[in-house]
């Protein structure tokens, strides 16, 4: 932890001399003449909010805020999110959109407001990753903002421009690690071949891009800090500067080129049958658009990978059924603050049902979801005494500055891999709980041939005598859309889905029950779900199997969930 405390506060102080008041203040020479491309925004717009942005109203990260005639820039934000979304100008997008003599003079007259509040300092904006998204976004929406413009505002933008790309260009090294870093790499090399007299700088910019992606971008597709996430947002800044290039006549590096290969596939490896992403490790709710605006430029159109070993996942897919599993170490410090404790936790789905579930992440900035989302609880695994396998720094401590990065977890994660005639079979195991309680967390997955048998076995090595409680939860939390029930006496459980699919979940000789979870990625808010839940205690029982398998659903709870919706949560 201190070592990441004296990096942070090192970093802190660089960025400070980097953006201080010599900086700030400093006159611009050789500023660009004009802007020759406009990279294209591959995210998807909604003219209507060009009306409400208008109006002086400005819904981000879940809140509305009216600024009642006064610039959007200097009212109190109500969250950090929201001031960021602000600051970024992804909202440029609506704008253009609405296609509107009205809608160009606003962009026009906010970017301008903009620039003589925040143009050379305000904290949030100032952010290397909030300069990173308005760079991009002003290049991506110049048309909108510069036509029809007077010469002296021109200037004013490009100038504003290039002092924003060479502060990113200053503090690079000083920028978070992870996506935040990539992005601003990225951010610096559109704007390197977008505007003109940048012919000196073209190079160094591509050559750190090329580095930055080598370096994040793993060898299996993945990214370095294990979201799925980080794919999209990463894919969608870098494939418009892949065309800029070739507008340019700059052919694209082949580390560009390989880091795009190598990252579509992995797109569709998370993807369940519905097309949204398995809920791993910071990954929300999937934004369907995007992705499929993504995947439209994916030439190959390969097969998704069964096997991703540098990223730390694994695929099982056979007839219908699909499971992914997370078989990783947490990421490094400094990119794990979104990272997850569920090591070995794992999704189902069939078809286009979604059926086990990790709860995901909220929307919401309350702190204690955040936490929520991040047990290894909230995941489809087993926990130890109601414990994570890995260890968050506290943020009452230094949450406000560090976040709350994982400071230990599991350190081996080995994994076997069987594929036979008769199905797919992952062995892996994890030492979360070696520190704490002196145990090893095994989990045996085998899906069957035709993928309706899903058959699994969770054991507990102890290493030597355990020191603390034994007892251990395993759970299997349901997507909302999904009813339980018990049959058979109380021996087994009845999953049913909307479309009439039906599983039947048993674990002989187990003390299981159905308790009421929460799923936290749905769009619309927090929903109500289910889990199931096997419970035992290492020195009674140090393994406990289970199935699920596919059945023929009663009429009657066919009926039932067909006239039943999932809830929405106002929490």
């Amino acid at each position: 932890m201190w070592r990441l405390l004296a990096q942070t506060a090192w970093q802190s102080l660089l960025r400070w001399v980097h953006g201080g008041p010599m900086f700030r203040w400093r006159p611009f020479a050789g500023s660009p003449a004009r802007l020759l491309i406009a990279p294209q925004d591959l995210r998807t717009a909604d003219g209507t909010n060009a009306a409400d942005i208008y109006a002086g109203r400005f819904l981000f990260a879940g809140q509305m805020v009216e600024a009642s005639g006064q610039s959007p820039f200097e009212i109190p934000a109500p969250s950090a999110d929201w001031a960021r979304a602000l600051h970024g100008f992804g909202w440029l997008r609506h704008l253009k959109a609405a296609d509107t003599v009205v809608a160009r003079q606003n962009a026009r007259a906010l970017v301008d407001d903009w620039i003589r509040s925040c143009g050379y300092w305000q904290d949030t904006a100032w952010e290397q990753a909030v300069v990173a998204r308005r760079v991009l976004a002003w290049l991506s929406q110049s048309p909108l903002i510069l036509n029809g413009c007077d010469r002296e505002f021109y200037r004013r933008f490009l100038r504003s421009l290039a002092r924003q790309v060479r502060y990113l260009r200053r503090t690079m090294n000083e920028t978070p690690d992870g996506v935040p870093r990539l992005q601003a790499a990225i951010a610096v090399a559109a704007a390197t071949v977008s505007m003109s007299g940048q012919g000196r700088f073209v190079r160094q910019s591509l050559r750190r891009l090329d580095q930055e992606l080598a370096r994040q971008i793993l060898a299996d597709g993945g990214h370095v800090s294990r979201n799925p996430a980080a794919l999209l947002d990463i894919l969608v800044d870098l494939l418009p500067v892949r065309q800029a290039l070739t507008m340019q006549g700059m052919p694209a590096s082949p580390t560009v080129m390989q880091a795009i290969d190598r990252m579509m596939p992995m797109i569709r490896f998370f993807r369940h049958g519905d097309g949204t992403f398995a809920h791993f490790n910071g990954m929300g709710s999937t934004p369907a658009d995007l992705v499929a605006t993504i995947l439209a430029y994916d030439d190959a159109r390969g097969s998704p990978p069964v096997n991703a070993p540098y990223s730390g996942y694994q695929r099982l897919s056979a007839g219908d059924t699909l499971v992914l599993m997370e078989t990783g170490t947490p990421p490094e410090a400094p990119l794990s603050l979104g990272a997850h404790a569920g090591c070995l936790s794992f999704e189902m789905s069939s078809r286009r049902t979604r059926i086990i579930v990790n709860c995901g992440v909220s929307n919401s900035e309350r702190g204690v979801w955040r936490a929520v989302s991040r047990s290894t609880a909230a995941h489809s695994t087993a926990t130890i005494d109601d414990t994570s396998s890995a260890r968050f720094l506290p943020e009452t401590r230094y949450g406000g500055w560090l976040g709350a990065p994982i400071l230990a977890g599991p350190t081996l994660v080995p994994v076997d891999r069987e594929e036979s005639p008769s199905g797919i079979r992952i062995v892996a195991s994890h030492n979360g709980y070696q520190d704490t309680h002196r145990l090893i967390h095994e989990r045996d997955l085998t899906l069957s041939e035709d993928g309706s048998v899903l058959d699994g076995v969770d054991r507990f090595r102890a290493l030597g005598k355990t020191s603390r409680g034994d007892e251990y939860a395993i759970r299997f939390h349901l997507h909302p859309s999904i009813k339980a029930s018990t049959i058979r006496s109380g021996t087994a459980i009845l999953l049913v889905a909307p479309d009439g699919e039906a599983w039947e979940f048993v674990a002989p000789g187990c003390e299981t029950a159905i308790e009421e979870s929460i799923y936290l990625s749905d769009s619309y808010g927090h929903r109500r779900c289910e889990q199931i839940v096997i419970y035992g205690r290492v020195t009674h029982r140090r393994e406990a199997a289970w199935q699920f398998c596919r059945t023929a659903a009663p009429k009657a709870a066919r009926r039932r969930v067909s006239d039943t919706t999932g809830g929405e949560l106002d929490l």
